[in-house]
This record gives structure tokens, C-alpha cells and sequence, in this order.
């Protein structure tokens, strides 16, 4: 539930997708999956220090209970100190809903909501979504269930993880995150990726040819920062093109 006329958070985060600590920043947004069973939803709850993944739920609706959940597991598993974090996301009607709203003061989170109409005020989590997209939903479809898609999810986020904490250890050997990501994307799927690494215009993928049997993906206009905040124009991504 949500009220039309209740004032709106504002957007304190300006596209400035930087921490600098964990727990200081998180962006959430979710994504749909078609199945022979009807869509599924899947939302992605994501820490903004180190691009990790901290908290999702797949659901076959999009009422707010579902984003809620997402949002649950983050706060049970980081534990973030109250009246230091902050909650970013679009303004869809869950996440400005009364019962999401109430978890945040509850929690001691400080709301924040992107402008109207610009999907580059949540660039970082709609980027997320491109990548679990290009990598898990187009490469293992066609989808039966909410069950496989939950499972085949389950596993993307904890390889997801686990890679962000090894490019994050060998970043020492002068090889920058994203060219270590993308070598190990490579290596996951036999030589093949579905994705420059990091995708650019986020969260929307174009098909363009098949690969070695594998049907590749690729976005418009990259901007590495929105991911690596190891390159020189992080946080500050590029005016929307139509």
C-alpha cells in the first residue's frame, strides 16, 4: 500500500554510486523472468562498497512482501548500524509503500529514491539486473519454474560473490576488476561471455549474434565506473541517450 499524496525521499545519492565502507550505501531494484508458469520476479538488494550482492528473493509476485524480503535478509545478514546507511531505489509503488517505509525507520535506514523517468539515478542495480540477465536468464532459458529459476539464481549470485572477492584480492597484480571479471566470465562459460565486462547502458541488453554456438550480448555506450571504482570516472555516469 502506498499513498499518493504522502511526500516522496528524496534522491541522496545523485548517481554517486561510492562508499567507503561497507553498509553506508545500498541500491535495490528487481527484474522479471518469463516461465512456462507465468513471470516471475526476482529483486536484488546490493552494497555499493564492494558490488556485493547482500540480500534477493524470486517471487511470483511483485507485491511489496516480495522486495521486502529482499530487503530482510540484507538487514539480518549486515546488520548495518542504525542512522548510518542509506537505501536507495527507484520509485516504484513497493518501495515507497508504507510497509517498506516503516522497515526503514524501523531499521534506522535513511530512504532514497531516484527521479522520475531517469534509469540512470539507479544505474548500479539496473546494472546488476543486466548482468543476471545477459548471464543467468538468456543463457539457461527456457524457464519451467519459479524453482528453477530460484536455483540457477541461487547459484549466479554466490559465483557473483565470490568472483567480486577474487578480482578484489588479485587487483593487486596491476590487472584492474572489470578485465579480471571478464577473464573469469570467459573462463566460466568455456570462452565465451554474454557480456562486456562491465555491460554499459544498464539494464538494457541487445541481442547481436551467436558465438560459438552461444547467442552473445552487448550494451551501448560503456561506462566502466558505474561498477569499478578503481577507473577515473567513477560514479558519474553519462546523460541518458535516447
Amino acid at each position: 500500500m502506498s499513498d499518493s499524496k504522502a511526500p516522496r525521499p528524496q534522491d541522496k545519492v545523485n548517481r554517486q554510486f561510492a562508499a567507503d565502507r561497507p553498509n553506508r550505501l545500498w541500491v535495490a531494484d528487481f527484474t522479471y523472468v518469463a516461465t512456462w508458469q507465468g513471470f516471475v520476479y526476482v529483486a536484488f538488494v546490493i552494497d555499493a562498497f564492494a558490488r556485493r550482492i547482500v540480500g534477493w528473493r524470486v517471487s511470483r509476485s511483485a507485491q511489496t512482501p516480495f522486495v521486502l524480503d529482499a530487503l530482510e535478509q540484507a538487514l539480518f545478514d549486515r546488520r548495518p548500524v542504525r542512522g548510518g546507511l542509506v537505501h536507495h531505489s527507484d520509485r516504484g509503488v513497493q518501495y515507497v509503500s508504507l510497509k517498506y517505509t516503516e522497515r526503514h525507520a524501523d531499521a534506522g535506514v535513511e530512504p532514497s529514491v531516484r527521479s522520475v523517468g531517469d534509469s540512470y539515478d539507479n544505474a548500479l542495480a539496473e546494472t546488476i539486473n543486466g548482468l543476471y540477465k545477459a548471464e543467468v536468464i538468456w543463457r539457461g532459458g527456457p524457464w519451467r519454474s519459479l524453482e528453477q529459476v530460484e536455483f540457477a539464481t541461487l547459484e549466479w549470485v554466490d559465483w557473483f560473490t565470490k568472483e567480486i572477492a577474487r578480482a578484489d584480492r588479485e587487483h593487486s597484480s596491476g590487472r584492474g576488476r572489470s578485465a579480471l571479471l571478464c577473464a573469469n566470465r570467459r573462463a566460466r562459460h568455456g570462452g565465451v561471455t554474454q557480456t562486456k565486462w562491465p555491460p554499459a547502458n544498464p539494464g538494457r541488453f541487445n541481442v547481436l549474434a551467436k558465438e560459438g554456438g552461444v547467442q552473445t550480448a552487448t550494451h551501448h555506450n560503456t561506462r566502466e565506473d558505474l561498477i569499478d571504482p578503481n577507473s577515473a570516472g567513477y560514479g558519474q555516469p553519462e546523460a541518458q541517450h535516447n
